[in-house]
């Protein structure tokens, strides 16, 4: 999961490319001396010796979501504790989720929205898997697995495989 994340590049960035993502794997690109494959191999390597239950678990959010008039769904920074919230209580074996073909996500009402002006029709959008826009994505990550060549982990290639198939038959 590491290997993929990406945000849109910002004009703090100055870049031409504003809007677009970039793919920085642990935000390690600008420091790591030497091919990212074999960084990311090295990474592989460690889980594989380390006790499944020590290692750290990896949530992905994405809160920047509009309705179709244009509100956003979530209001903010401020609130982002709750989030966090559930995310303790999922790594302590208590919170609420359901699976996805992209992992486990809260259920609509596992995210205390208490005091908040967000519905159970916002929180369903929030919560919802775009299968089709997650398959644009799937192919987004192909091209950008390109750039590693033949140093690409074969277990990143399955993981990129198995996700793609599962949303194919979701």
């Amino acid at each position: 999961m590491g290997s993929i994340m990406g945000s849109e590049i910002t004009a703090a960035a100055i870049s031409d490319k504003i809007g677009q993502v970039r793919r920085d794997p642990f935000a390690m690109l600008p420091f790591c001396g030497y091919h990212m494959g074999d960084y990311l191999k090295h990474w592989l390597e460690i889980g594989k010796k380390a006790d499944p239950e020590k290692l750290p678990k990896l949530f992905y959010v994405n809160w920047f979501r509009k309705d179709d008039e244009g509100n956003w769904l979530w209001p903010g920074f401020g609130e982002n504790s709750r989030v966090l919230k559930w995310i303790f209580e999922r790594t302590s074996g208590k919170g609420k989720a359901v699976k996805t073909p992209i992992g486990y996500m809260p259920t609509v009402d596992a995210i205390d929205t208490e005091g908040l002006d967000v519905s159970e029709e916002d929180m369903k959008e929030l919560l919802a898997v775009d299968k089709e826009k997650w398959l644009q994505e799937v192919e987004s990550i192909k091209e950008y697995y390109k750039i590693y060549g033949d140093k690409l982990p074969e277990e990143l290639a399955n993981q990129l495989a198995a996700l793609e198939e599962r949303l194919r038959n979701s």
